[in-house]
């Protein structure tokens, strides 16, 4: 007898074993040497990198997170709606900047623009650990995606957290093979489906229930009106939480190791700014996710902690056949995958680059380095793993804290084309310092003055960069000056 289970399941498997022959056949004739493998041969036009970037971007986080913050606490999932945004006018301006350096100096990796614009290298194997650090919980982020979606396209049924270490092998396995090209590929499909089965959760469901979009919001102002404004002041997730999120979001956008790698992959500047003004269009999109957050708050009310990133994807098992429900786990499946590919590649490229090539001397060839990449791809999906085991939190609270951290570099990176006395010991010191006041007030929960814990480090960061550099002045490198 064929259960829902079996069905939907069946399909998450067939769209995800598709997506990968997709993708391998796609770059099966490219020679993987460094450039190719990390940063696409620096050949992505408008639309490869539109979907690359989109893909990296559009995680289980806009899957899952989005509606389950809104199911729990309503008007502070407003906030996604704006640091996409925001953040892709910062990249409007900043990202074809770093192309250029990346462009003029054969760059891979952040941690390279960091050594090459501060003469440091020092500074360039540091920031790669701490990269390399970020990335693992960045990563773990989307695999508590993907056990929930799995979990419940099997009705229960079946054990979700061994089907996650099957999937996560098999997609290691896959960039070991395909590498940033391959990456690009496969989100060709993943937004196809994901954009298909936001505008179900978004709009379907609201239309099936309530009549319309109007009527959802007309029922949460009847049953739940706390949940359409914002808390006040410094209250829990309040206006200044708002304020201070949305632009620590957006100042951190693009500062992830995998990022930098899609950056450099551009074949020109111009591309760069183009993306910047499509990439908006994805924000309408995720902003459906919360429509489908607060239809499942009336639907299937009462859950709490970690179930809210369920609330969704229990609506479609509840009132929808397991074909419908297999193509939507599927695709969130896909936007858990596919950016966690992206994120190993980065992951794995700096410690190769930065740290085992420039630090110690290994890997430097190009066959040595393509294939140390590759190793490290399987280490980090291991201690990804190991770190999911361990945290259960919120897609929500793990995707905040990976940006506490990674936003750090802003300053930085912003420093080089901005102001000319900051050098090395500014910037390493500004990261140190961001770092040592954010994260332990995040992972405490701590919020001063309803600020976002990210942001005060953040403050905190540029406030130490600019002293430091003060006291002990050095020149920008030849590098920094000649790409102003």
């Amino acid at each position: 007898m064929v259960t829902g289970a079996t069905v939907a399941l069946t399909i998450v498997a067939v769209v995800l074993l598709g997506t990968i022959v997709f993708a391998l056949l796609g770059v099966h004739r490219v020679k993987m040497d460094p450039t190719d493998y990390i940063v696409g041969g620096r050949s992505f036009g408008t639309i490869l990198l539109w979907v690359l970037l989109a893909g990296e971007i559009y995680t289980t986080f806009t899957f899952l997170g989005i509606a389950g913050l809104s199911y729990s606490q309503g008007a502070p999932a407003y906030y996604v709606m704006a640091y996409g945004t925001c953040a892709y006018v910062i990249a409007y301006f900043l990202t074809p900047a770093i192309w250029r350096v990346g462009k003029e100096h054969k760059l891979l990796t952040g941690p390279d623009f960091f050594e090459t614009r501060y003469n440091s290298r020092a500074l360039g194997v540091g920031v790669a650990l701490l990269q390399f650090v970020m990335i693992v919980p960045y990563v773990s982020v989307q695999l508590s995606g993907l056990q929930i979606l799995l979990r419940i396209a099997g009705y229960g049924a079946y054990d979700a957290t061994a089907s996650v270490c099957i999937a996560l092998i098999v997609m290691s396995l896959f960039v070991f093979a395909a590498g940033l090209r391959g990456t690009a590929w496969a989100s060709v499909v993943k937004d196809v489906l994901v954009l298909g089965a936001v505008v179900f959760a978004g709009i379907a469901i609201p239309i099936r229930f309530f009549g319309s979009v109007s009527g959802l919001f007309e029922r949460i102002a009847a049953t739940h009106p706390q949940m359409l404004t914002l808390p006040s002041g410094t209250a829990f997730h309040g206006t200044v939480w708002y304020i201070s999120t949305v632009l620590l979001s957006g100042l951190g956008f693009f500062m992830g190791p995998h990022t930098f790698n899609a950056v450099f992959s551009a074949r020109s500047g111009d591309t760069l700014r183009r993306n910047a003004v499509l990439l908006p269009l994805y924000q309408g999109f995720a902003s459906l996710m919360i429509f489908a957050g607060l239809s499942a708050s009336v639907l299937i009310p009462g859950l709490k902690g970690t179930a809210v990133d369920q609330s969704f994807l229990l609506v479609a098992q509840h009132y929808y056949p397991p074909w419908i429900l297999g193509f939507v786990a599927a695709a969130g499946s896909l936007a858990a995958l596919i950016p966690a590919s992206a994120l190993l590649l980065g992951g794995a490229s700096v410690i190769t680059k930065n740290v085992a090539g420039d630090a110690f001397g290994l890997a430097t060839g190009d066959r040595e380095r393509t294939m140390l990449t590759r190793i490290l791809v399987l280490v980090i999906a291991i201690l990804a793993l190991l770190v999911w085991l361990e945290a259960q939190k919120t897609v929500v609270e793990m995707l905040l804290l990976y940006y506490n951290g990674i936003s750090q570099f802003l300053p930085g990176t912003a420093a080089t084309f901005l102001w000319r006395r900051a050098t090395a010991w500014g910037v390493g010191a500004g990261i140190a310092t961001g770092l040592a006041v954010a994260v332990p007030l995040a992972a405490l929960n701590l919020t001063p003055l309803g600020i976002n814990p990210g942001f005060v480090g953040l403050a905190a960061n540029v406030l130490v960069l600019f002293m430091v550099s003060l006291a002990y002045p050095t020149p920008l490198s030849e590098a920094a000056r000649s790409a102003d």
